[in-house]
């Protein structure tokens, strides 16, 4: 059986804030990436090879949100 640990490291007092801002607008930033690579590779398909994955061009823009921010976001 496998394990994973994480331990965060986080600085005291003010530059706890700090650096959690930072780390947010850092994920807030992969996210986007995510979507934006997502919605281009996507629309870079042909109508033909998107219906042959089962995607409509009018999905793309949802399959790529779903892809950054998940399903329930």
């Amino acid at each position: 059986m496998a394990y994973a640990n994480t331990h965060s490291h986080r600085a005291p007092g003010l530059f706890a804030g700090i650096a959690d801002t930072f780390a947010g607008l850092r994920a807030a930033w992969d996210r986007s990436r995510v979507y934006m690579r997502t919605y281009n590779e996507l629309s870079a398909l042909s109508t033909r090879e998107l219906a042959d994955l089962g995607i409509s061009r009018s999905m793309i823009t949802r399959l790529a949100y779903e892809a950054a921010y998940g399903r329930d976001a």
